[in-house]
């Protein structure tokens, strides 16, 4: 016959702890009491950081496979891509055993083999996770996807293939208004300012950044498509980059290669070159202007020679004597 508490008759179920019973395990073990007025001691211990010199002679005996782990391990914990430079830095190993490790590691790490890909992106190297496996990733770090808007995409498309752009050369390609997508795209470190083009009103110029490049996984600029590659896709291969690209992005391509395009900025130039040179000719034609008043109201004395009689200083008798 089971009990509930201290011999009391129960209903058949399993027994009950009591209230001291139950604070002894949740409580934990209690302090002692005559450590409570004293100060704790400092028990981690700070390892000094390995000297340079001492890490790549150490690296020098590594082996290939040595080399790749280590590299693997470094690139795993980084925040961001790392180039050559950063990797010896971090590492000692030389550039050329650490361009040979990365080719290896890449060959481990690829789409369709690991989980984990190496990626040549933004100038530098980064592990990123499998295209197969971001629905679950970001379902574990409960982020949505990043999507660009269609006025985005077309304004990217455009800097990336025309950089350095201004404003009105945007909005004349787009045919509205984008301020207010330049600035999203500002704050979301897309694209930067690169300057101010030397012209009437020196707009300013807009150029792609790094995370530009990492967030569309390019290794650099010369990674993008070129036009003439787009325009030689066989019918297959168009169809899937335009069922795999954001449908914007092609027609931003068709019309950057559009002749009619061209001929419209051709035309642009021509006449913000005419303006210029209107407006050169206008200060120039001040100058002289100017100039000529100069002269009118301050007229310059004329020599002693042909000033008329009674002005100037009397002459001078000669000394006979």
């Amino acid at each position: 016959m089971s009990t509930n508490k201290a011999g009391d008759p129960g209903s058949g179920g399993p027994a009950q702890f009591s209230e001291e019973e139950v604070a002894a395990v949740t409580q934990g073990p209690a302090g002692d009491p005559e450590l409570e007025d004293v100060d704790a001691a400092e028990i981690d211990a700070t390892e000094q950081e390995t000297p340079f010199e001492k890490l790549v002679a150490h690296s020098r005996r590594l082996t290939a496979k040595q080399v790749k782990n280590v590299l693997e391990s470094v690139l795993f914990v980084a925040p961001q891509p790392l180039t050559l430079d950063q990797l010896f830095e971090a590492t000692g190993i030389e550039r050329e055993k650490i361009q040979k490790g990365l080719e290896a590691l890449q060959g481990d790490r690829r789409e369709g083999v690991s989980g984990l890909v190496l990626t040549e992106v933004a100038g530098g190297w980064q592990f990123r996770t499998a295209p197969e496996s971001s629905e679950y990733v970001r379902r574990f770090l409960k982020v949505k996807p990043q999507r660009l808007t269609r006025a985005a995409v077309e304004t990217m498309a455009i800097i990336a293939y025309r950089q350095p752009v201004t404003r009105p050369e945007i909005e004349d390609i787009r045919g509205v208004d984008s301020g207010a997508v330049l600035k999203a795209l500002l704050d979301r470190r897309l694209i930067k300012i690169v300057g101010k083009k030397e012209e009437v009103g020196r707009p300013i110029l807009y150029g792609t950044t790094r995370e530009f490049l990492e967030f569309f996984a390019l290794k650099d600029l010369n990674a993008l498509p070129t036009l003439r590659e787009f325009q030689e896709l066989t019918e297959e291969s168009r169809e899937i980059v335009e069922k795999e690209a954001p449908k914007p992005v092609t027609g931003i391509v068709d019309e950057l290669s559009d002749a009619s395009f061209k001929q419209r900025v051709a035309d642009a130039d021509k006449a913000s070159e005419a303006a210029l040179a209107e407006l050169e000719q206008a200060i120039d034609r001040a100058d002289v202007t100017s100039k000529t008043a100069d002269k009118v109201l301050n007229p310059p004395e004329p020599p002693p020679d042909q000033q008329p009689p009674g002005s100037g200083s009397p002459p001078t008798t000669p000394d006979n004597g």
